[in-house]
């Protein structure tokens, strides 16, 4: 998704500044994309910039019980077991989203595959989306690391995409920005 594209940031209050998407990650920002998934889903990429190795971001990434710290609406990450490296691992993830005076719970079951510092692919086993599936890349990126989020989501119960699409739109940088302050504290 980097490329020599011109895109807005917002780097003092009120004055978009136009950079390269590049100058846009280092400086802070989360770039995003989405895209509809399914009837009831959504579909989103986003990228940030850390300044850590590969090797340090996988080894906090892989840290499943963290997650509660990256992600605020995420209130249990457990490792459930690991079945061999070819097999993967089993994860179990509560999260809790609130919306005017609703709270929406959902839980999921995740098979895990991990290629060393470099991918993680998490998979849905069970839960209560009817389809899952995120995957997280890493790669050197000026002096340190680009992190790559893809997830594509779809509710079990009907919801217009483009609720979920912009739910993921708006809290994803948000998150990924919370996660990196969390990796580099």
């Amino acid at each position: 998704m980097v490329n020599t594209a011109k895109v807005f940031a917002h780097n003092s209050p009120g004055r978009p500044v136009l950079q390269t998407a590049e100058q846009a990650l280092v400086a802070g920002e989360v770039l995003t994309q989405t895209k509809p998934y399914r009837l009831g889903g959504g579909s989103v990429v986003a990228q940030m910039y850390l300044p850590l190795s590969q090797d340090q971001v996988w080894d906090q990434l892989t840290d499943y019980p963290r997650w509660v710290e990256y992600f605020p609406d995420i209130v249990e990450s457990q490792l459930l077991e690991t079945a061999g490296l070819t097999a993967g691992k089993r994860l179990y993830q509560v999260g809790r989203k609130h919306f005017l005076m609703l709270t929406a719970e959902v839980e999921i079951y995740l098979k895990v595959f991990e290629t060393r510092s470099q991918q993680l692919l998490f998979r849905l086993e069970k839960g209560t989306f009817s389809d899952f599936a995120a995957d997280l890349t890493l790669q050197a990126f000026c002096q340190g690391t680009l992190l790559t989020y893809a997830v594509q989501a779809a509710a079990l119960i009907p919801v217009p995409s483009f609720l979920i699409e912009q739910a993921m739109k708006h809290d994803l940088p948000g998150n990924m920005k919370t996660m990196r302050q969390v990796m580099c504290s």
